[in-house]
């Protein structure tokens, strides 16, 4: 059997913490800043943590599993 190779995407969208939950980043913070609230601006500003129905996609992708 060849290697598991992790997804390049999911390599660069998610981090690791120390605690072994999964890090990531909101979306939405791009562009056509203008018609969106400061608060909202600010608050997609922060990390998240992904949600439990989609870890067991994402540590596939990242060969965890």
């Amino acid at each position: 059997m060849p290697k598991m190779k992790t997804k390049s995407s999911a390599k660069k969208r998610f981090t690791i913490t120390g605690s072994g939950k999964i890090k990531r980043k909101h979306a939405f913070k791009s562009h056509i800043l203008t018609k969106k609230a400061k608060k909202r601006k600010r608050n997609l500003t922060h990390p998240g943590l992904v949600h439990s129905a989609d870890l067991s996609n994402v540590k596939l992708q990242l060969c965890m599993k």
